[in-house]
């Protein structure tokens, strides 16, 4: 089963390399991490996607409260939760099939950022399987390039964080 874990850190070093080496060590595989600063400073947040067991992940979640940075860890997926990725696609295209790729784009509410002769690049943000279509849709016109965020979340309950 997937798992969203959110960990809020305090702003180290070595505290990105601690979490993600718990991960590994109770065996989960990390699928998506993202990590950046809160709106408080000093402060991090950690968004990573696991698959694992309900039993393997409390243990994890109980593992990482023990970490002398990490503030709070909450598992979103026992609540309501907002859940965004960020794509960039290189998408090859010629005179003809520019136009396609614009309407896939405007249907996908993605953004057109660079326009060259070869290629468009675009910026889309959805949730997973959003991006999972649009970049299905996009395939047959090849894929040059890509970079993804991975999964970025907040739960929709309303808690007061650092």
């Amino acid at each position: 089963m997937r798992h969203t874990i959110s960990v809020l850190v305090e702003n180290k070093f070595g505290v990105l390399a601690r979490v993600a080496g718990m991960f590994s060590g109770r065996g989960f595989n990390i699928d998506t991490l993202n990590v950046g600063p809160t709106h408080s400073e000093g402060y991090s947040r950690i968004t990573a996607t696991v698959k694992g067991d309900t039993q393997q992940l409390d243990q994890c979640i109980k593992q990482l409260h023990k970490l002398v940075d990490v503030l709070e860890v909450e598992d979103l997926d026992q609540g309501q939760f907002v859940a965004r990725e960020l794509v960039l696609v290189k998408v090859e295209v010629n005179k003809e099939s520019r136009p396609e790729v614009v309407q896939i784009c405007e249907i996908f509410r993605a953004n057109i950022v660079d326009v060259a002769h070869e290629a468009l690049i675009i910026e889309m943000t959805g949730n997973q399987n959003k991006i999972a279509a649009f970049l299905e849709m996009v395939k047959p016109f090849g894929i040059q390039r890509m970079a993804r965020t991975g999964t970025t979340a907040l739960p929709r309950t309303h808690k007061i964080e650092l």
